[in-house]
């Protein structure tokens, strides 16, 4: 992977990080996450907490755009997991996981947040990697999922209310565990509007 596409990235909640075999490693420190709750808890603890506090690696970008990155982890703990992100504030922004979910599967999950965090938990995987994108279009979004990263299938359409330059990037998390490191490559930023946002081409 060029480090050079690193070259404008700054942090929000700044972690350990460093490249090794061509990939970027970020540490997720324990109980980390961006999530805004509505007040549900439920009684075992599994709902997540209101958090902001997960290293999030991210460049600004203006107009439209395609972001893909191959990303992997160990998978040790409940919603531990290596994540994209877009984000106009802390109010309005979503992710999309490549997670340890509750129900203890490998998936692809994705949370859309305007004040408040919906969560959406999509395929579950096999392996321990996978290809995430992001696309947008005007103020609307797609995110994708890829086994071999070049075959991406639709895992989430939303809107959300941005301007024309917002925050995208890597998002390291472990909400309820120990922390860990969470491993990217394969990095690619394309400023160009794709034809099909639901097709992410």
């Amino acid at each position: 992977m060029n480090k050079e596409i690193f070259n404008d990235f700054q942090w929000m909640n700044e972690s350990n990080k460093r490249f090794e075999d061509n990939r970027l490693v970020i540490y997720a420190p324990a109980e980390s996450d961006f999530f805004c709750n509505t007040g549900e808890v439920s009684e075992t603890g599994i709902t997540p907490e209101s958090l902001c506090n997960a290293p999030f690696y991210y460049r600004m970008v203006t107009g439209d755009f395609v972001m893909r990155v191959q990303v992997s982890h160990d998978f040790i703990d409940t919603y531990d997991a290596a994540t994209i992100m877009v984000m106009q504030d802390l109010n309005v922004w979503a992710k999309a996981c490549f997670e340890k979910t509750d129900f203890d599967t490998h998936a692809v999950v994705s949370v859309v947040t305007n004040q408040t965090s919906d969560d959406a938990n999509g395929c579950n995987i096999q392996g321990n990697t996978v290809w995430l994108q992001v696309a947008r279009v005007g103020n609307s979004f797609s995110f994708h999922y890829s086994i071999d990263g070049v075959k991406f299938d639709m895992m989430r359409y939303f809107s959300l209310p941005v301007e024309a330059t917002i925050k995208l990037g890597l998002v390291a998390q472990a909400p309820m565990g120990k922390g860990g490191n969470r491993y990217y490559e394969n990095l690619t930023i394309e400023h160009r509007t794709v034809k099909n946002i639901r097709f992410g081409n």
